[in-house]
Parts: structure tokens; sequence; C-alpha cells
């Protein structure tokens, strides 16, 4: 006889419930396989389960769209807050701005390499360093660096910082949506086990590929080891013909 084993994945153990409610629901009354109990159990359960499975795929959906649109948005942060650095230290080097100002950047006077750009973190403090110090410079009488404007960097800026909340929501539901499917784990292991149990046992008297197909009609789910002959009506068969002969021997 294979062994069964529980599902390991959300959408199968919807799926064994499903299959045993369904089933379950068509019997006839006088021909009870589960509790009712356990069926009542079962019903509601199944609703709650599915419920969250949906939300938490939603959820998720949601989450790697927004994800794609999000990455670009940081690419073109990156890109103009990288660009407008290299123009400004260019233009230190020309001599058209003072070494000294680079200092309202937040930047080594000496230095005219980028500073890190790889984290979001960097972009967010970058962003925010060369948009004041560019502010800073004009204010003291410097002329605007242009290709590109600080407005044009403050734009990419600004989308990149207000999507970066979004993305931290997104993140922040799906995680709460996981954890609740988490808590229904195990509740659902508990119950497709217990089903499972009744199921077995109300046609533990059948012969082998029928009692396999009889459970399986109830979601119960058989695996067969290596090397494991397969059970068929044949094998059934052969075993039937068997007791039979036994029994002609008494």
């Amino acid at each position: 006889m294979p062994y069964r084993r529980l599902p390991n994945t959300d959408q199968a153990r919807l799926k064994a419930l499903q299959k045993a409610v369904q089933r379950a629901s068509e019997e006839e009354y006088s021909n009870h396989v589960l509790q009712y109990s356990t069926l009542t159990e079962a019903q509601r359960f199944v609703l709650q389960f599915e419920n969250q499975v949906c939300q938490y795929q939603n959820n998720f959906n949601s989450r790697v769209s927004a994800g794609r649109q999000y990455r670009k948005m940081v690419q073109n942060a990156r890109m103009y807050i990288s660009h407008f650095i290299q123009v400004l230290n260019l233009a230190v080097v020309r001599g058209e701005i003072k070494k000294e100002q680079k200092k309202l950047y937040h930047l080594d006077p000496d230095l005219h390499v980028l500073p890190e750009l790889v984290t979001e973190e960097d972009l967010l403090v970058w962003g925010k360093n060369i948009i004041e110090g560019e502010q800073a410079r004009i204010a003291q009488g410097g002329f605007p660096i242009y290709n590109p404007t600080i407005n044009k960097v403050r734009v990419h800026y600004d989308i990149f910082k207000e999507n970066q909340v979004n993305q931290n929501m997104h993140r922040k539901t799906e995680t709460r949506t996981w954890e609740g499917l988490d808590n229904l784990r195990q509740e659902a292991d508990r119950i497709i086990l217990d089903i499972w149990n009744q199921v077995e046992e109300h046609y533990k008297n059948l012969l082998p590929y029928a009692k396999m197909k009889a459970c399986q009609n109830y979601g119960v789910i058989y695996y067969y080891r290596k090397n494991e002959s397969k059970l068929t009506e044949e094998t059934d068969r052969h075993l039937q013909q068997a007791a039979d002969a036994q029994l002609s021997l008494l």
C-alpha cells in the first residue's frame, strides 16, 4: 500500500480540503464517512483559508507589479543623481565652481569620484545632499548647473522617495497576510489529518486498490515508495482469489 503525505503547499492544502468537503457533502445521510462535527469544521475553515490564500496572492501580485515600476524609478534616481555629481565635479575641474563649495554637497573637495550609490539609503542621502547643496550654492550667487538641472534631479528623486514609501507599504501588507496565512497552516494540517484518518478508518476493510481509490475521492494523497508496485484492479482480483481459495480449504 502506498503511503500518504500531507500537502506541503497552500494550494495543495486548499485542494485537499475542498475535495473532502465536496465529497462529504454529496454523501447520503445514512452513509456518512466523516463525523458531522468534522465536516462542519472543515466547511467553515475552508472558506477562511481560501480567503486568506486569495488575499495573500493578490497582495503578492500587487507588490510584484509595483516592484517592477519601482525598480525603474530607482534606476532613474540613481542615473540623475550620478550624472549631476559628475557634471559638478567636471565644473570644479574646469574652475567654473570653487572646489571648497563641494562641501555644501557633503562632497570631499579634493576627490572627484562618485560616492556610493548602491543602496536605496545611499540614494536618499545623496539626493538630499545635492539638492540642498545646489540650493545653498545658488543662494551664494553661483550659477545653476544644467544638464541635468537640479529641478530635473529633484523630480526623479521625489518620485523615487514617494514610491519607496508605497513599496514598503506593499511589503508590510504582504508580510501581514503571509503571517496570517502561516497561522492557519497548522490548523489546516490538523483538519486534513483528522479527515484522512476518518476516511481510511471507514474504508479499512476494502481491498488495497479499492481502498486507495475510495480514499482519493476524499482528497487523500498517496505516494509510491521507490520500486513499489502500483496497485491496480488486478491486484485486488488476485488478493480476492487468494482469499476465496483459502476459504475453500476450510
